[in-house]
């Protein structure tokens, strides 16, 4: 599309201008003559993103003075503070309420302190009992809304934790829990994809994890542990005094042990059948956890803002950015170093150029980081469905929602949404070719199960939505999602920038068109 005066550029153009800028020549496409021509202004900004910097911000991020970012403590506030002081300092405008660049909203949150306790009572020869102890964070990771307590009781398996009499379908049905520690899987016994996504739509409802915990304590239940990774998670429900872990494979082997049956084989039946298959294991556990709930918490979105330099394309509004927070401790420090303090450098790297360049986006461009992603007593990503519900831009004048989840591990970009967004695809893909040269990879955005990102929420409210991450390079010899071990160390710094590069260009690109709908 041909503009009168437009700063969009070509491949060739990039090209030469990066040689340019290396003090070089290229032929036959050189830079103006005389004063600095805007497509040169674009690339002096771009390369004021640096992976030192961004790396620095990831550093800070993940210190123990922000506690892991858990949204509604005092930690987390004091990064809301850290990033107000950046945007400020770069003359980023405020974007939130009431002229600040804060959008506060309800939230929940508990505090899980050292002294928990996982163990199974095993029988021992004349009538003795030998306590086999389960490690911290490889075997369980204390529940992150458990209460605080401890419970010692039989485990009852009771499937995927469901009651559900429209589907004929009660994991409690047969079985009697009062007073029991229960054993649930995760998720449905029908998958969300495929020839079964007209049926999960309606087992959806009990897919959550807080229902799982509720019904749970609705049957009477003294505790739970939930066959979930071990990983960390906040994004649960709290009933007072109802303890909880999440454990994996070697305690769920253990209550399986000398029963006649495996893990894998009934769960694989409950899914082949869809009747449930529970049982009392006769096993013995004890679980506790020390906890603080503030049923009042408030959390906090952090949005700033560049108003568009054009007088009729101003009110339509870009949105990039991503969760801030992420689990606090249970009981260790979490860092959530490329989940997701990877993703708020890589918005502030893009604030701060932006801010810099002697050229302005003529669409309004919002930076937004957002609180309990990670969190909530509902659905979770509480902090993006409550702004979708309470938006400060109007989301029919969203011209697209730039989202990021680990931008900062891995040699290749990835993200989701491209072949739904083919338009807005186009421009990320010319970004790429012009100036960053990474692998680059997309596939459909599809949200039938839980919100897992905030750009589910925008997706169902009809705002095209995408997400950016970083995958590819060496792997760890270790898990390290929602853990202690999503540390610095994980970072590539490299990645970070070209990321941060490309999304500059694009949304810079994007600003100049005079008509997008890529809806």
């Amino acid at each position: 599309m041909t503009m009168t005066r437009s700063r969009r550029w070509t491949v060739a153009a990039g090209l030469a201008l990066a040689l340019a800028v290396a003090g070089l020549q290229a032929q036959p496409v050189r830079p103006a003559a005389g004063p600095q021509t805007d497509e040169a202004k674009l690339l002096a900004a771009m390369h004021l993103i640096q992976s030192q910097p961004l790396y620095n911000y990831v550093a800070e991020l993940v210190s123990g003075k922000y506690g892991g970012r858990l949204t509604g403590t005092k930690e987390y506030e004091a990064c809301v503070a850290w990033i107000e002081s950046l945007l400020k300092g770069w003359g980023i405008e405020p974007g939130g309420d009431g002229g600040t660049y804060r959008q506060l909203f309800p939230n929940p949150y508990t505090i899980v302190f050292p002294g928990g306790v996982c163990e199974m009572a095993i029988p021992a020869g004349r009538g003795g009992t030998i306590r086999k102890a389960y490690r911290y964070e490889d075997e369980f990771i204390p529940g992150g809304t458990s209460g605080s307590g401890t419970v010692t009781a039989e485990v009852v398996y009771a499937g995927y934790g469901v009651t559900a009499p429209e589907l004929g379908y009660d994991d409690y049905g047969a079985v009697d829990v009062k007073g029991k520690i229960v054993l649930v899987d995760p998720e449905v016994p029908v998958g969300p994809g495929g020839k079964t996504i007209d049926l999960f739509k309606k087992w959806r409802p009990y897919s959550f994890h807080q229902y799982k915990l509720r019904n749970a304590a609705a049957h009477g239940a003294a505790g739970l542990i939930y066959n979930y990774g071990p990983i960390g998670n906040p994004n649960n429900a709290y009933v007072e005094g109802f303890v909880y872990h999440h454990v994996g494979r070697a305690v769920v082997a253990d209550v399986f042990a000398g029963t006649g049956r495996t893990h894998a084989d009934v769960a694989a039946r409950i899914r082949k059948e869809l009747k449930p298959q529970s049982f009392a294991t006769g096993k013995t556990m004890t679980i506790g956890n020390r906890t603080e709930h503030h049923p009042d918490g408030i959390g906090i979105n952090l949005v700033g803002k560049i108003t568009g330099s054009d007088p009729a394309l101003k009110d339509e509004v870009i949105i990039v950015g991503g969760h801030l927070d992420h689990l606090g401790r249970m009981w260790e420090l979490l860092p959530g170093a490329n989940d997701n303090a990877s993703a708020v450098a890589v918005t502030l790297g893009l604030a701060e150029a932006m801010a810099k360049c002697a050229v302005k986006p003529r669409r309004t461009v919002v930076f937004f980081f957002f609180g309990s992603e990670e969190q909530s007593e509902d659905q979770g990503t509480e902090g993006s469905h409550y702004y979708t519900e309470h938006p400060l831009y109007p989301l029919d004048k969203t011209v697209v929602f730039i989202n990021m989840e680990g931008p900062g591990s891995g040699d290749r970009i990835g993200a989701s949404g491209g072949p739904t967004y083919p338009g807005f695809w186009k421009f990320v893909e010319k970004a790429n070719a012009g100036f960053i040269h990474r692998a680059l990879n997309t596939y459909p955005a599809s949200y039938p199960a839980r919100p897992r990102q905030d750009s589910a929420w925008f997706f169902w409210k009809g705002v095209p939505s995408l997400t950016f991450g970083a995958d590819g390079g060496p792997e760890p010899p270790y898990p390290t999602y929602h853990n202690t071990r999503d540390s610095l160390e994980l970072i590539t710094p490299e990645i970070m920038e070209d990321i941060a590069q490309l999304l500059f260009m694009t949304i810079m690109d994007i600003s100049d068109e005079p008509a997008v709908d890529f809806r």
